[in-house]
């Protein structure tokens, strides 16, 4: 281990997407190896900041004394990340930079080719950010580490939005090794995001070309030249890997999988507990919705949830497999919950299937109707037992899960449901797909059943998520006992403690350069 990981990312502090999860999860492992020596650097968005922030002046004062004194330099606040095992964040604040910006992006063309003119969205706050950090870190390193101590130092940079932090350091501060990690090309993601065969003319696709199609070029740059000058490339998965040499003419030095922490995860009788505190909140959300009388008997709960990216996360055939579902003949009441944020749904119901829209921000003024179910039917009294609770609170409640992902670098969501011991449903071409397939194999019902899943195929894939919810549903109490013991063993084997021996490869990769 180097003797001081300086770690990045815009989801520091700020719980944006996935990587909050790589982040969060790992770093009570890091603590543990190194306390302390792992130091955050997250954006200082203040109030959304201090969601996840606790600021502490007395870690690092003297050198956070130092930083306000020179104009220079960014400022920062230091303090704990509220996560397990509470390590130190740095939150920065790139403000400063915004008059010097045609000049830092000058600089960046001419040094490392970075095309920053075709620029905009969060191009601009991204990168500005992610140079502030370069500022910091480079100053935390000289204020750590005089020339007689002979400490060593990673800084580790997560996704495009950091890229310009590899740029900063590598120009001004080479005593401190790069580490890059793309967790999933952003050229990649675009192509998939707008209906073009990824996998079908994969071999074909020039990334830089399609940047130009796309209007991405800047961030598909920044990102492309991160890869190519930082110390070591990394990703998530051999998926991945593939794309990053066709799209960024780059193969990443290593592949670090994530992981996940089950301390989030209860245990013994309060697992149990948490499971039933759940189903009796959604049974009673879904009778409110349908507006019963009487209990329903024993309702199989199904969970969908991640971005609202229709194709790449595979929400268009969840829907359609649902419909088809409700089709045929079940003798058991299915309740499919779609928890994704930003839809404007309440729900809708088709024979003994009902469909759940569970958006983090409700509109509740609307009153469009949804089939037989109107957009009135979900009121406050409705949603008050759902107030306070989190994604693993409703999550611990399920049955089973469908993620049934077209563009998925790694896939969280399908492990989590597995740590919560709930079976899931994933693709082939997600990283998590193609690790439990190798795990856990396929005999009987697995706990991850792995689809198919191709450009061309997707009637295939609604068949199989429609066969594989009749086939849990005909399933006996003692076969689905045993599943979910299955998925509790197989998330032991995909903790960070087993695969974090690649990022420790990673790092005697970069201190070796």
């Amino acid at each position: 281990m180097p003797d001081y990981i300086f770690e990045t990312s815009w989801e520091v502090c700020n719980h944006v997407g996935g990587i909050h999860t790589v982040l969060s999860s790992r770093a009570a492992l890091m603590q543990s190896l190194n306390k302390d020596h792992i130091i955050f650097f997250g954006p200082d968005l203040k109030e959304r900041s201090d969601l996840e922030f606790r600021e502490d002046r007395r870690i690092l004062r003297k050198w956070r004394e130092l930083t306000g004194r020179d104009k220079n330099l960014p400022k920062v606040r230091v303090g704990r990340w509220n996560i397990s095992d509470s390590p130190i964040a740095v939150l920065v604040d790139y403000s400063h930079l915004w008059a010097d910006k045609d000049t830092i992006y000058g600089w960046a063309w001419e040094q490392f080719g970075v095309q920053s003119h075709a620029a905009y969205g969060d191009y601009d706050d991204s990168c500005l950010f992610g140079y502030a950090v370069g500022q910091a870190m480079k100053s935390l390193y000289e204020w750590l580490s005089p020339q007689e101590n002979k400490k060593t130092f990673v800084a580790h940079s997560n996704e495009w939005q950091t890229g310009f932090t590899v740029f900063y350091l590598r120009a001004f501060c080479p005593a401190v090794r790069t580490l890059f990690t793309t967790h999933a090309t952003g050229i990649g993601r675009s192509i998939a995001g707008n209906g073009k065969p990824l996998y079908d003319c994969f071999t074909a696709y020039n990334g830089d070309q399609m940047a130009q199609e796309l209007n991405m070029v800047s961030k598909h740059s920044a990102e492309k030249q991160a890869a190519h000058h930082c110390h070591c490339f990394t990703t998530v998965s051999d998926l991945t890997a593939r794309e990053c040499t066709q799209l960024l003419e780059k193969t990443p030095d290593i592949v670090t999988p994530n992981g996940f922490e089950l301390c989030s995860v209860p245990q013994g009788k309060a697992f149990t507990a948490r499971r039933n505190k759940t189903r009796q909140v959604l049974t009673g959300l879904y009778r409110h919705l349908l507006r019963l009388d009487n209990t329903p008997a024993n309702p199989l709960f199904v969970a969908i949830s991640g971005r609202l990216e229709w194709k790449n996360k595979g929400i268009d055939v969840f829907l359609q497999a649902m419909e088809r579902l409700a089709d045929g003949q079940i003798d058991r009441p299915v309740v499919a919950f779609v928890l994704i944020p930003y839809l404007d749904k309440a729900c809708w119901t088709k024979g003994n299937v009902t469909v759940v829209f569970l958006p983090f921000y409700l509109p509740l003024n609307e009153k469009e109707n949804y089939d037989n179910i109107s957009q009135q039917h979900i009121d406050r009294a409705a949603l008050q037992p759902l107030m306070g609770m989190t994604y693993y609170d409703l999550l611990i409640g399920m049955d089973m899960t469908v993620f049934p992902s077209y563009y998925e670098p790694w896939g969280y969501t399908p492990m989590e449901s597995v740590a919560y011991h709930i079976p899931t449903v994933t693709t082939d071409l997600a990283g998590y797909g193609i690790w439990a397939k190798q795990a856990s194999g396929e005999s009987g019902f697995p706990p991850v059943t792995v689809i198919h899943r191709t450009d061309e195929n997707s009637e295939d894939v609604i068949g199989r998520i429609t066969s594989t919810v009749r086939s849990f549903i005909s399933l006996g109490n003692n076969s689905v006992e045993a599943i979910r013991k299955a998925a509790a063993q197989l998330a032991k084997k995909s903790t960070w403690e087993h695969f974090f021996a690649c990022y420790e490869k990673a790092y005697r990769i970069a201190l070796s350069k």
